[in-house]
C-alpha cells in the first residue's frame, strides 16, 4: 500500500475527525472565513475537498496597502476551485478609535460582525475559521502572562454557537506544509513577524525555546487548555444556576421586552455565593450581553458589590453599564435599539419576533370585569379610528386611564408601574389615529375599553413571541372597572 502523502494524511484524518465528531453536518452550508493565510487557505480547500457545500468570506481591514492584492489573490483562488466568495471592507483603524480598543480587537469584532452577516444573507448555518493548536498554545500562554483565569488557558474553543474550528487538532506547521505541497500561493501578514507585538514575540521566541527544552509542548499545552475547558464548562453550569437563583425580574410579566438586553440580580443573594461562583457568575452576565471584564474590572465589581451601596462601571469597550444600587446589581447595554412604528392587525395576529412580542386581537364578548394593567384587555371596535398600530411613547403624551378622571402623562403611569429604563424604552404604546389607546401591563385607555355586554368586542392579548395566549391570559388580575 502507498504512503499517503502530508496533505492527503491531513485530509484523510479530518474527515474522520468530522464524520465522528460531527462538528460539521454534512449537509450543512458553511461560510469559511478567508484570509488569504496558510491556515484559512488550507481550510477552504480541504472542506471544499471534502465535499462540503462552502463559501469564502475575506474582509479587507484597511490597514495595509497590500490588502488589496490579498484580496484579489484570495478571489482567484476561489475561482480556481469554484467557490463563491463575499468580499467586504471595514476600516479597523478608525473603529479602534471609535470604541477605545485596540486595533487587533477591532479587527476581530469587524470579522466577526461581517462573516455574521454573510451567514445569515447567504443561508449559511455555520461560520468555519482557521484556528491551529498552534494559536491555541499561543493564547494559553499570552492570557498566562496577563494573569488571566481559568476561561484565559481554557484556550480556543472548538465551537461556540455557530462558529466552528475544525483545524484546533492540526499545527500550523500542517498547514503551511499542505499549501507548500499543493503549490498554493499564500499571504503572510507582516505583523505577525513584527516583535513588537506580544503575540509574534510568543510565536517566534518564546514557543520555539519551549518545544527546545520540552519537545512537543505545543501540544501539551493544547491538551492543557482542553482539560482547562472541561473544568470550565463544569464551574460555569454552576455559576449559571446561581445566577438563575439570583435572577430578579423587575418588570414582572413584561420581562420579555428586554431580557435580550438588560439582567437584575439580588445583591442579598450574591454575596452568599462562593468568590469563584460570584466571580464567574458577575462575567457571564456581562458577556451574555455582548461586553467582558478583565480580571482588575471584574475585582473592582465584585469589591463594590460587597462594600459600596451605590455604585457604577462600564464593561471593556463600553458595550454594558453595571450599576449596584440598594439590593440589585443591574447589567445593562449601553445602547438599547428600539422598534419602529409597525401596523397591528384587528381583527388578527402581529409577530415582532425582533422584539419578542406578538399581539392576537380576536372578537369574544367583554367579561363584566376587565384588567386595567394586565397582558389582555377587551376594546370596542366602534371606538378605535382608523386601525392599530405600535409604537414607542412620544414625550408629553397624556391619556385618561380606565378608571381614573380625568388625563395623566403617560410617563408617570409608565413610571408608576416601576419598570426599568430598558423596559421604559421598549415597551410599545398601542394607538389609533387619534393616540394611545393601551399601553401593555400599565394602563387601558378608558375612551376604548369595552363596556359589558356592548354587542360586538375584541379580546386583545399582547406576550411574548412564541408564547400560549390562553393560559397567559388566564394570569392576568382582573381589576374592577
Amino acid at each position: 500500500m502507498s504512503q499517503l502523502s502530508a496533505a492527503n494524511e491531513m485530509a484523510e484524518s479530518l474527515r474522520r475527525y468530522l464524520e465522528d465528531s460531527q462538528l460539521i453536518p454534512k449537509d450543512s452550508k458553511v461560510l469559511v472565513g478567508v484570509s488569504g493565510g496558510a491556515d484559512s487557505t488550507c481550510l477552504l480547500h480541504l472542506l471544499h475537498a471534502l465535499g462540503y457545500e462552502v463559501v469564502a468570506a475575506h474582509l479587507h481591514h484597511g490597514q495595509r496597502a497590500e490588502g488589496a492584492d490579498e484580496q484579489r489573490k484570495v478571489r482567484q483562488f476561489c475561482e480556481s476551485l469554484g467557490v463563491a466568495v463575499v468580499e467586504g471592507y471595514a476600516d479597523v483603524p478608525a473603529i479602534a478609535k471609535l470604541h477605545g480598543i485596540g486595533v487587533e480587537e477591532a479587527g476581530r469584532r469587524a470579522r466577526y460582525e461581517f462573516f455574521e452577516q454573510a451567514a445569515n444573507r447567504l443561508g449559511c448555518e455555520l461560520i468555519a475559521t482557521a484556528h491551529t493548536r498552534s494559536d491555541t498554545a499561543e493564547t494559553v500562554l499570552f492570557h498566562l502572562a496577563r494573569g488571566s483565569g481559568l476561561s484565559g488557558v481554557a484556550g480556543i474553543p472548538e465551537r461556540r454557537g455557530t462558529i466552528v474550528r475544525p483545524l484546533l487538532r492540526f499545527s500550523r506547521r500542517q498547514t503551511i506544509a499542505y499549501c507548500q505541497e499543493l503549490g498554493f500561493e499564500i499571504a503572510e501578514d507582516p505583523s505577525n513577524k513584527d516583535l513588537s507585538l506580544s503575540r509574534a514575540r510568543i510565536r517566534h521566541r518564546v514557543l520555539p525555546e519551549l518545544e527546545k527544552a520540552h519537545p512537543g509542548a505545543e501540544a501539551s499545552i493544547a491538551r492543557f487548555a482542553e482539560s482547562a475547558r472541561g473544568d470550565l464548562e463544569f464551574l460555569d453550569s454552576v455559576a449559571a444556576a446561581a445566577l438563575d437563583h439570583c435572577a430578579h425580574d423587575p418588570n414582572g410579566p413584561l420581562s420579555f421586552l428586554t431580557e435580550d438586553c438588560e439582567i437584575v440580580l439580588t445583591r442579598s443573594r450574591l454575596l452568599h455565593l462562593h468568590e469563584s461562583t460570584l466571580r464567574r457568575g458577575t462575567r457571564m452576565a456581562v458577556q451574555a450581553l455582548g461586553g467582558d471584564l478583565d480580571q482588575p474590572l471584574t475585582s473592582q465589581l465584585l469589591q463594590a458589590i460587597r462594600t459600596q451601596p451605590k455604585a457604577s462601571f462600564t464593561s471593556l469597550g463600553g458595550d454594558v453599564v453595571v450599576e449596584c444600587e440598594g439590593d440589585w446589581v443591574h447589567f445593562q447595554k449601553a445602547r438599547i435599539d428600539t422598534f419602529d412604528r409597525q401596523p397591528i392587525e384587528a381583527p388578527g395576529e402581529t409577530e415582532s419576533p425582533l422584539w419578542n412580542w406578538r399581539m392576537e386581537i380576536r372578537e369574544e364578548a367583554a367579561p363584566e370585569t376587565q384588567p386595567r394593567d394586565g397582558l389582555t384587555c377587551w376594546l370596542d371596535p366602534s371606538k378605535v379610528s382608523n386601525g392599530l398600530y405600535a409604537r414607542t411613547l412620544l414625550p408629553g403624551e397624556r391619556g385618561q386611564p380606565l378608571g381614573f378622571e380625568g388625563s395623566r402623562k403617560l410617563t408617570d403611569l409608565i413610571a408608576e408601574a416601576k419598570l426599568t429604563q430598558a423596559a421604559r424604552k421598549r415597551i410599545p404604546v398601542i394607538c389609533d389615529m387619534i393616540g394611545p389607546v393601551w399601553i401593555p401591563g400599565v394602563c387601558l385607555m378608558d375612551r376604548a375599553a369595552a363596556r359589558e355586554r356592548i354587542q360586538r368586542s375584541w379580546r386583545t392579548f399582547f406576550g411574548p413571541y412564541g408564547s400560549n395566549n390562553r393560559r397567559t391570559a388566564e394570569t392576568t388580575r382582573p381589576t374592577e372597572t
